[in-house]
């Protein structure tokens, strides 16, 4: 975790969002980069005044409002489907009872509703409401198991049980989005970039690498 930070310092936690809004946002990023994702949420917002409306309009209609996102019309079709799920059974559109809920039981209750998955429920749970919950993507995935935090066959389901254990809760948040940017900028797939990585000393995959190389 210090290798990181002293590479990329500790980021800035964003400006939190209402928890409906980074639930759509988190349906809205499956299998597609940031800048899309902002694209899709930011035409939505212009187009539909509430989560209301998004929920009540035509499933074809938000679909193609979110089209640079990528796969518009599954997550048109999740993002409704969880809004009235939650509508159904809250009876309005929040999700600030979570914050009193255990960890367990919140994740629980968000892994019910479509579209959302382990890393989607973490995000909103550690971001949103400050629950130890450490959200596992692609790239934290990957560069986790390569420097040897996690084993190599652990499953990315698996790996938000591990790394919930052993990441500190106040510094979930600062080790998630710099094992992002490391995995982005170096530890990149299919090849990382060890010229370039400051983790050499302590990475497993580097050890193996020079093994080979013997």
């Amino acid at each position: 975790m210090n290798h990181l930070k002293d590479i990329y310092g500790k980021p800035e936690p964003k400006k939190r969002n209402n928890p409906i809004q980074s639930l759509i946002q988190v349906i809205l990023s499956q299998n597609t980069n940031d800048k899309n994702r902002d694209r899709a949420y930011r035409k939505l917002a212009s187009k539909y005044s509430s989560p209301r409306e998004i929920m009540e309009a035509p499933k074809n209609e938000v679909a193609q409002t979110i089209s640079v996102a990528g796969l518009h019309n599954t997550k048109a079709d999740r993002m409704q489907k969880a809004l009235k799920k939650i509508q159904s059974e809250r009876g309005e559109l929040e999700l600030d009872f979570l914050r009193k809920m255990e960890l367990d039981q919140a994740r629980k209750w968000l892994l019910q509703l479509p579209g959302v998955g382990p890393k989607s429920a973490a995000v909103i749970l550690n971001f949103d409401f400050d629950k130890k919950a450490f959200p596992v993507d692609t790239h934290v995935h990957r560069v986790t198991r390569r420097i040897g935090l996690i084993p190599e066959e652990t499953n990315r389901d698996k790996a938000h049980d591990l790394l919930e254990e052993i990441v500190p809760p106040e510094r979930m948040y600062e080790f998630h989005v710099n094992l992002i940017r490391h995995g982005r900028k170096v530890c990149k797939a299919p090849t990382p970039i060890c010229s370039e990585c400051n983790l050499t000393d302590i990475c497993r995959y580097r050890k193996k690498q020079k093994n080979k190389e013997k």
